[in-house]
């Protein structure tokens, strides 16, 4: 892949971003003139930008769009994965606690730290203003998104008096042991422990109560399931669109269609149907008010089904379960035997 209008080759993959480019330079005055930031020190921080075809490669090919849900649920449903989840919980049962008290499952908390990023483990190894910065200005399907992001993590590093070239991320800029972005960061991360700092890379107090935070102000139900498995054996599907992540239906019509599942919820309660892609057959699960709320953290049906059954299988762990989804999607837990 050819990155146009770029310097001199740094490393494989790597090239140099030309600060002097037009789309650069028209950048840099939006900043100055929206912002009142230093022209020449922008010009000196993109002229240590590099642009990386890895990072656009990865942008082509996002695991919830290539893999089948088995495919998926095995790399985040593992024995390492789930134990150590309960470790955090129990290692860091003060700040979770904390962060739960908001209205949010601890285990939801937890397990959302442990499909972004195996708590802590792997935040990714990009420089965020390379990732921002190779898709704003390289990357033409999102780069209109991508220059907001960019505007928001500049507003961001000089807010929280950080440098630009400092923070490391994943290839699409998501920061943090939670992978927030940075218009995320500047809307829903929070000071959990009160030392006046945002710190979601080594506070444990953070990381948890800007989660719960996130979710929260997105509508989290306090007790309410997430999702529960369903039978479409024999129900009448037609007209239902199974991959929307919008509410048109209510528990009550679902059933009327003849699809099977068990809920407390009243009648009246939106629901959706969610197929799930499988190797020979889709399975299918009923999506609650909850499980929208996690897909506004990450806008998929497989990324969410998976912090629900992470959520679980971490539940089942701790002194005292409360399960956030109904117990069970799937069933028991069945773990991968995987590495992961």
């Amino acid at each position: 892949m050819v990155l146009a209008g770029l310097g001199c080759v740094l490393s494989s993959g790597a090239l140099a971003l030309d600060a002097q480019r037009n789309d650069v330079q028209a950048f840099i005055g939006q900043m100055q003139d929206r912002h009142g930031f230093d022209p020449a020190v922008l010009n000196e921080i993109f002229g240590s930008v590099e642009s990386k075809e890895s990072i656009i490669a990865a942008m082509t090919r996002p695991a919830e769009k290539r893999l089948t849900w088995p495919e998926y649920r095995k790399i985040f449903i593992t024995e390492k994965r789930v134990s150590g989840g309960a470790r955090v919980a129990r290692e860091q049962s003060a700040a979770l606690t904390r962060a739960a008290a908001r209205g949010v499952p601890a285990s939801v908390i937890v397990a959302i730290t442990g499909v972004e990023t195996f708590y802590g483990g792997n935040i990714g190894s990009y420089r965020v203003v390379d990732a921002l910065s190779t898709l704003a200005f390289d990357y033409p399907p999102r780069s209109e998104f991508f220059r907001r992001e960019l505007e928001q993590f500049l507003l961001m590093s000089r807010e929280e008096s950080v440098s630009p070239l400092g923070p490391v991320g994943s290839y699409a800029g998501a920061m943090g042991i939670p992978q927030f972005m940075p218009s995320s960061f500047r809307e829903y991360a929070v000071d959990g422990n009160g030392d006046g700092r945002r710190d979601l890379w080594g506070s444990w107090d953070d990381v948890f109560a800007s989660v719960a935070n996130y979710l929260k102000v997105h509508g989290w139900q306090d007790g309410e399931p997430v999702m529960v498995a369903a039978n479409v054996a024999n129900a009448s599907l037609q007209g239902l669109n199974t991959e929307s992540l919008e509410f048109k239906e209510t528990v009550a019509s679902l059933k009327r269609r003849g699809i099977r599942f068990d809920t407390d919820m009243p009648a009246a309660t939106p629901a959706m149907l969610i197929e799930l892609p499988g190797e020979s057959a889709p399975s299918y699960r009923v999506g609650f008010r909850n499980f929208y709320v996690i897909t506004r953290y990450n806008r998929s049906r497989l990324y969410a089904s998976a912090v629900n059954d992470l959520a679980e299988a971490i539940d089942e762990r701790l002194p005292s379960a409360s399960s956030p989804a109904g117990r069970s999607a799937d069933g028991p837990p069945a773990f991968s035997s995987g590495s992961q």
